[in-house]
């Protein structure tokens, strides 16, 4: 290694392959004679607590690129972080975060309906058990590949993709607090895409003569779903005080957008969960669907042998507006549904609760004709 000051001059006239020249005007900066190219760098030692840690080297420039004054400048600043004690060459330090606690991470992050977070917790619990510990630095493609695997031949195509989803999910909440995770290793897999559900074409004559079978309570909570196209969670967590028979409105407070959805029931309804009503009164019940032998006190499982499930009569429904000659963003709000687009944005369903009202009549008409 020569030591000598530097100028333009005597930096293009270095010969290649000389190695490594140190200037002497500014401490740590370097030229660098390699076998084709001559580039600046600058070196120092990092010190924490006057205790030496490292030294450092780092690359500023090629010398036909960079100016002599150029590198001075960039030397003595970089000189100036290391002598602080910092590695400028160093990359964000690990946090170690494991998948539990980028579980954890995600669920305070975000507002989630109580399902949602119980669905996290229980893909963590059931599914998870063998990389919940590990750090997601450590997880590879090879491991989720074998997660996948392993949960589609024991659990099926429909559990694998979905618990692959959560941890896809998961590691991406792991990447914005740790930088040293470069990529989410479930994207370089295929993950198998939710299955569309096969709903059979519903005989409504059919379906009026099977739920009249039922007790009077499940007869009409059948119906009210095909009417209104409610989740089955909206429906079955529906009280007395959420229906107002003499506004013909039904507000489910249990909704998948997180806000309460109020529904213009049609004349036909409304007579009939008003009768609800009276029915229910002597067992003194908050709920509109109660039930004396649950622990909850409402229904809490509506299926019924050769009855479609409250999620086939949501389809059936959404076919049925459709058929009734209800727009498309009408039958979107009577669902309960965001509109697309950044438009949707603004449209508030619970304004338009009257301007509703004819299309679920509409409805109720439609499928009222099929069902006498």
């Amino acid at each position: 290694m020569t030591i000598f000051k530097f100028t333009e001059a005597r930096v293009r006239d270095l010969e290649l392959g000389s190695g490594i020249h140190r200037d002497t005007d500014v401490k740590g900066l370097l030229c660098i004679c390699h076998k084709t190219t001559k580039t600046f760098a600058v070196q120092g030692d990092v010190r924490r607590q006057k205790r030496h840690v490292r030294t450092v080297r780092m690359k500023i420039g090629r010398t036909d690129l960079v100016r002599l004054g150029e590198a001075r400048n960039e030397a003595r600043k970089l000189m100036a972080t290391i002598q602080s004690g910092i590695d400028p060459t160093a990359g964000p330090e690990a946090t170690g975060m494991t998948l539990e606690q980028a579980l954890a991470t995600h669920l305070s992050e975000r507002d989630l309906s109580p399902a949602s977070v119980k669905n996290y917790q229980y893909h963590m619990d059931q599914y998870l058990g063998r990389l919940r510990r590990r750090a997601v630095a450590d997880i590879s493609r090879q491991d989720c590949r074998e997660l996948l695997d392993t949960l589609t031949k024991r659990h099926g195509r429909t559990t694998g993709g979905s618990v692959m989803r959560t941890v896809r999910a998961i590691i991406n909440t792991a990447r914005r607090h740790d930088e040293t995770i470069e990529g989410n290793p479930v994207d370089a897999i295929r993950v198998p895409a939710t299955a569309r559900r096969q709903v059979d074409e519903l005989d409504v004559s059919l379906f009026w003569k099977q739920t009249e079978t039922s007790s009077n309570v499940m007869r009409d909570l059948h119906r009210t779903f095909l009417l209104t196209g409610a989740r089955r969670s909206s429906l079955l967590g529906v009280k007395r005080a959420d229906f107002d028979p003499e506004r013909g409105i039904l507000t489910f407070t249990h909704m998948k957008v997180g806000e309460a959805w109020s529904f213009p029931t049609g004349r036909w309804l409304t007579e009939m969960l008003t009768a609800r009503l009276g029915e229910n009164e002597p067992l003194a019940s908050e709920w509109l669907w109660p039930s004396p032998t649950s622990a909850s006190g409402r229904i809490a499982e509506p299926k019924r042998k050769g009855i479609p499930s409250p999620h086939a009569l949501r389809h059936h429904a959404r076919t049925f507006l459709i058929a009734a000659g209800v727009p498309y963003a009408e039958g979107a709000l009577l669902l309960g549904q965001r509109l697309p687009g950044a438009s949707g944005g603004y449209v508030h369903q619970s304004h338009l609760v009257e301007a509703l009202r004819p299309h679920a009549q509409a409805l109720e008409d439609y499928i009222l004709n099929f069902a006498k």
